[in-house]
């Protein structure tokens, strides 16, 4: 199946992928008193006197936008707001099927930071958490960071973070596969922009020790001018030798390369000179770093891909519909990294040993357990960390 051209004209038959259901009787009088006027006043004058009540009264405890300024939309690039709608939609029917939060696209026609930032601020009142999607580096750094300081519900940017959470979940089961610790391996990301940065500050927490960040120009460095503020912070938790050169020279003797980044810019030599036992994450999308059969062929022992056409997708679908469902159920105020570790822990933990392979890292998108496994951890995480609104640590 040709899955572009079966998909436009599937979306063309669809004429969107969600839809508002209506919960609750509007058939009579005493029915649209009850739902709207004048009953309704009494809900609404007991928000305004204390307005937690609204995640009580109202559906904002269950309820997330999908926000994004169209830049940087599902490997596309800059195609604007309106073109990102396809994405934002499929997204939030993700939210509803693997965790049944209602989530809304909001696809908005402005780059300005502040202004993003502003517009976020002004209608977070009507939700119990923000996904922000598909926006550019390093502009969604300081957004993101921004409305986690302002706003006293999750903000998540699930490019960065989700895309972290899963690497982190798929490299703790090829790690078992291979027999090595993580504290003890040499990791090599390529791609420095949300995804990359994110997994790489990610894999420090988990305790990986040996960590070199590259770009299109080849290693980071710290001291290097052209670096962004992001770059220039990783920079100074990462390379710690101050290796320089390109990332073939990186990946020579590594245990782990995890690719965010460009089509075709990893070759068979390339995976050839990485320690025994080596671990491929090629996530660029649609094209990868390298092809599947050309890491297995080099001898990569576990090879991962953004691609569900093969084995070991390395997809956030795991991550975002469980991590916001125990973010809601436990009204969090935030989204911690002990959080992002629970979920973590709980995807890697739905494979079991028996299930374990190299063909085997990860469940399934559409595995239950995953969602739930996350949903469980990432609430928990919450109550642990007095982060919850309902629950008191006990």
């Amino acid at each position: 199946m040709n899955y572009r051209e079966q998909s436009l004209i599937k979306h063309g038959e669809w004429k969107g992928k969600i839809e508002t259901k209506v919960r609750v009787p509007v058939d009579s009088r005493e029915s649209l008193s009850l739902a709207y006027t004048p009953g309704v006043a009494e809900p609404c004058m007991a928000i305004h006197a204390d307005v937690e009540k609204s995640f009580e009264l109202t559906r904002r405890w269950n309820t997330v936008p999908v926000i994004t300024d169209g830049t940087a939309v599902l490997g596309l690039g800059d195609i604007g707001p309106e073109a990102g709608m396809p994405v934002m939609e499929g997204k939030c029917a993700l939210f509803k099927a693997f965790g049944g939060v209602d989530a809304y696209p909001i696809c908005l026609r402005t780059k300005d930071t502040d202004e993003i930032i502003n517009v976020i601020k002004v209608m977070a009142g009507s939700f119990g958490g923000i996904n922000l999607e598909d926006i550019s580096a390093p502009r969604c750094f300081e957004i993101e960071t921004r409305l986690k300081k302002e706003l006293d519900i999750p903000v998540f940017h699930d490019d960065q973070h989700g895309t972290a959470i899963v690497t982190a979940a798929g490299l703790l089961n090829a790690l078992k596969v291979v027999g090595k610790k993580i504290e003890n391996i040499k990791v090599v990301i390529n791609g420095a922009g949300a995804a990359g940065i994110s997994i790489g500050k990610f894999l420090l927490s988990f305790g990986v020790t040996d960590l070199t960040m590259c770009d299109r120009f080849g290693i980071i460095c710290e001291g290097d001018p052209q670096l962004n503020p992001a770059q220039a912070e990783i920079s100074r938790i990462t390379n710690k030798s101050h290796k320089k050169g390109l990332l073939a020279d990186a990946m020579k003797g590594a245990d782990v390369f995890v690719g965010v980044s460009a089509p075709n810019c990893v070759s068979k030599d390339m995976v050839r000179s990485m320690a025994k036992g080596a671990i491929v994450f090629t996530c660029a999308n649609p094209v990868p770093e390298i092809p599947y059969e050309d890491a297995k062929a080099a001898g990569a022992a576990v090879v991962g891909t953004g691609s569900s056409q093969f084995p070991n997708q390395i997809n956030n679908v795991l991550v975002f519909p469980g991590l916001f469902r125990g973010a809601l159920d436990a009204r969090a105020t935030t989204v911690n990294t002990e959080m992002m570790r629970a979920a973590s822990l709980g995807i890697a933990g739905c494979v079991t040993e028996k299930e374990l392979s190299p063909e085997y890292i990860l469940p399934y998108a559409y595995d239950k357990r995953a969602h739930d496994c996350v949903a469980d951890a990432v609430k928990r995480a919450a109550i642990e960390t007095g982060v919850s609104k309902l629950y008191k640590k006990v």
